[in-house]
């Protein structure tokens, strides 16, 4: 295990993932979001994922480095 900041909140924490056990929830709801949007809309921009979604670009974006999801250009 390593030392870590959160990559939601800032915190430091000691685990194997990108974010702190506060956040763990809110971050894995949130990719359940964007997942959903993909499957119901062909409009793959960052920006406008963001404005459907209410989920941060900086957040979208790190999901999208995240193995869970297809390997899309934007």
């Amino acid at each position: 295990m390593e030392f870590k900041r959160c990559a939601r909140c800032g915190c430091f924490f000691v685990t194997e993932g990108d974010v702190c056990s506060s956040c763990a929830p809110k971050d894995r709801l949130d990719m359940s979001k964007v997942k959903n949007y993909f499957e119901e809309n062909s409009d793959y921009s960052i920006n406008n994922i963001s404005a459907s979604t209410g989920i941060s670009e900086k957040n979208i974006s790190r999901y999208l480095n995240n193995q869970d999801f297809p390997k899309m250009s934007f």
